[in-house]
């Protein structure tokens, strides 16, 4: 390990919590992960007021003071570059790499028009939700807000690499915008699109037909006049060639016929 890896403070939020200092993990206590991740999710400086009144709401104010401060003299034991605190004020010591705003920041510039090839790496970020068992009301609010920004994102990426003849990837970007969000039509839009583009109209007609029936099953709602108009000459075309072909069919089972009825008249 170089000495700069043995240095590096890491924090994880998507998946779940994890501290490592030197790609070591280090154990702290809930109040100290709430008060790193609150920090984290802030990238600014907030009054220690303010996150003693959101991390304890049903304490007093004395009393969630107190256990901030407890919260924090526990995380700086364990390492003293994590949180920079003054009298009035906490933030996330900027020596704490914090995989959501990395994250966050490539979301944005894939959203901006940022070049393709620099983002596929962060592809396992945006397909993570954010520390998704934990149920604090600012929990909830910040990881709705990633979520919908990792979606928007998602849908860009796989619309870019369609656009970029990269098929195979942008399907997969596709899958992974509708397991984040089965329900959500633009999903299912964006990986249709990317079967269209490949060539594959029964995969678009299939994943169609997936949306259709998700969305009358859970909502009770049929999809967009748009989307249909997307997979409407899809589904002819199908429809088409599926006659054509019963059609041969048939005449094959006719010539067949009429060539066993002359073998028996000889």
């Amino acid at each position: 390990m170089s000495r700069d890896d043995a240095c590096t403070v890491q924090l994880q939020l998507l998946q779940g919590f994890v501290l490592s200092v030197g790609r070591r993990p280090v154990s702290l206590i809930s109040s100290a992960q709430r008060v790193l991740a609150f920090l984290a999710l802030q990238e600014r400086q907030v009054a220690r007021a303010q996150v003693a009144a959101l991390l304890w709401p049903e304490a007093t104010a004395g009393r969630a003071n107190a256990s901030l401060r407890s919260a924090i003299w526990r995380a700086q034991r364990q390492c003293d570059r994590l949180i920079h605190a003054n009298s009035e004020t906490l933030a996330l010591s900027r020596e704490v790499m914090v995989d959501v705003r990395v994250a966050a920041t490539q979301a944005h510039r894939i959203l901006e028009g940022g070049p393709v090839d620099r983002h596929l790496s962060t592809r396992l970020q945006l397909s993570a939700d954010l520390l998704p068992d934990w149920y604090d009301d600012w929990v909830v609010v910040e990881r709705e807000l990633y979520h919908q920004l990792r979606l928007h994102a998602l849908e860009a990426l796989c619309e870019r690499l369609t656009s970029a003849g990269r098929i195979g990837e942008a399907v997969d970007v596709g899958l992974d915008a509708i397991r984040a969000e089965p329900l959500r039509e633009s999903a299912h839009r964006v990986l249709i699109e990317a079967h269209l583009a490949g060539g594959n109209r029964w995969e678009a007609l299939r994943q169609f037909q997936r949306c259709r029936a998700l969305l009358a099953e859970e909502l009770g709602l049929e999809p967009s006049a748009a989307l249909v108009r997307l997979v409407r000459q899809t589904g002819a075309l199908v429809a088409r060639h599926s006659s054509v072909s019963a059609a041969r069919k048939d005449s094959r089972k006719v010539r067949t016929a009429s060539v066993a009825a002359s073998t028996s008249l000889k």
